[in-house]
């Protein structure tokens, strides 16, 4: 289903969406009229490996939420989550290929962003603008200077944005951070994280036809454009540098934003990365074997990846380590346990999983609110941390980071990482 030209512009996009602001900001106080009105959703991106559909159906499930438009580039995909959300709310969404139709719209309230990561912060800022609140998947952006403009989008417009790194809402973990802070296991010192996988080889793509369901253009959206192969889509695209952020990117996101909310760390000062891609000869560009170190002045985090050989016996089996002085915390899942320093279990607790306190945090937020558990100012501020730790990789060396500028200090080529071309007339501004 397509409903307007492929080739959808910044230009075009503000020029058709200015009356929908003007409308937006007029109905603002409309909207939303007290804590037993719906809020009314768009999800945008229904076949990231199915994730946007994992969301679509869990913000129908909220009684707070409907959903009315379902937008995806694969018509495959985006019929298949609207029959999916048709099952759980009695309103059967619109499926639509051009986002621009739920952004025009002045009932809906917030977006829903599950696209790729090149889309992730364009779509945020766009949104935004539109004044519509936002929930965008992890990682936030696909570059730093994207958080940045993503944070003074949010800012400007008044929005709530909220990162997907659901953690944040696990009541377990949420426990588990206040122990942390309590000083349970005395000064933290250390951190550790850890991410395995047994993902096979993406081979070497072939120049093929678009399929006749893809809009390959709309995919591309803000990216350069590059010619079809048959390997990008729908999941590889996370090992190209062009579209995706490697596994730091897209597992490490989740527990480094753990490690600096436990460690009480708002940016690294040295960051060194170890690792390649070592495994198949193949067109993956990102690494398959990664060990990121941050010094954080008085405590130093890092994260191991492996993504082509899943957790061994010999493997820690946690997600995430913190050890102080006084013992250790660690998580693994939706729990934790505190053992001294004797490796002796002294306490544990544990609580609910999944995405749905998240979903219902931000629409509480929107509602009436609620102070979200993962503002996008940390969310961009954890994103760095994967940034850092993949321009590390890809200049080969490590970087000094200066916390009061917010930039790479004396390194031209990791700067040059900063922040990225993007197509004619998507540039995101805020």
């Amino acid at each position: 289903m397509r409903t307007r030209s492929n080739s959808i512009s910044r230009r075009q996009f503000i020029r058709t969406t200015s009356a929908a602001a003007i409308a937006s900001t007029a109905l603002s106080s409309m909207a939303i009229a007290g804590a037993n009105e719906k809020v009314i959703v768009g999800i945008m991106g229904a076949s990231a490996n199915g994730r946007g559909s994992q969301l679509a159906s869990g913000f129908a499930g909220q009684k707070n939420a409907e959903i009315a438009y379902i937008c995806d580039v694969d018509e495959r995909h985006m019929n298949k989550t609207v029959e999916l959300v048709a099952t759980k709310q009695s309103r059967k969404p619109e499926g639509i290929s051009d986002f621009r139709r739920m952004i025009d719209d002045p009932a809906v309230d917030a977006i829903v962003i599950a696209t790729p990561d090149h889309w992730h912060a364009p779509a945020t800022i766009f949104a935004c603008s539109a004044n519509k609140h936002v929930y965008v998947e992890k990682p936030a952006c696909h570059n730093p200077a994207e958080g940045e403009m993503m944070l003074s989008a949010a800012r400007k417009f008044d929005r709530k944005v909220q990162l997907g790194t659901q953690r944040r809402s696990w009541p377990g973990i949420i426990e588990a951070m206040q122990r942390i802070k309590a000083g349970d296991i005395g000064r933290v010192l250390f951190s550790q994280s850890y991410y395995f996988n047994n993902r096979p080889t993406i081979g070497r793509g072939r120049v093929a036809t678009v399929p006749s369901y893809l809009n390959y253009s709309s995919w591309q959206g803000p990216a350069p454009e590059r010619g079809y192969r048959d390997n990008y889509l729908h999941y590889n695209w996370h090992w190209f540098w062009h579209w995706g952020t490697g596994e730091l990117g897209n597992n490490g996101v989740h527990y480094l934003d753990l490690q600096r909310w436990g460690m009480e760390v708002e940016y690294p000062s040295r960051i060194t990365s170890a690792g390649g891609k070592y495994r198949f000869d193949d067109d993956q560009e990102t690494p398959d074997t990664h060990n990121v170190s941050y010094d954080c002045g008085d405590k130093t985090i890092t994260w191991l990846g492996r993504s082509w050989m899943g957790k061994q016996p010999s493997d820690p089996d946690i997600d995430v380590g913190f050890y102080g002085e006084k013992g250790s915390l660690l998580i693994k899942g939706n729990g934790y346990v505190i053992d001294d320093p004797a490796g002796h279990e002294i306490a544990k607790g544990t609580g609910e999983g999944g995405d749905s306190s998240h979903q219902q945090n931000f629409l509480n937020a929107i509602r009436v609110g609620e102070k979200l558990n993962a503002e996008i100012e940390e969310g961009v501020k954890s994103t760095l941390m994967c940034h850092l730790g993949n321009i590390a990789h890809r200049v080969g060396r490590a970087l000094n980071f200066d916390a009061r500028s917010g930039r790479i200090k004396d390194d031209a080529d990791a700067m040059a990482l900063w922040s990225r071309e993007y197509r004619r007339g998507w540039e995101p501004k805020v």
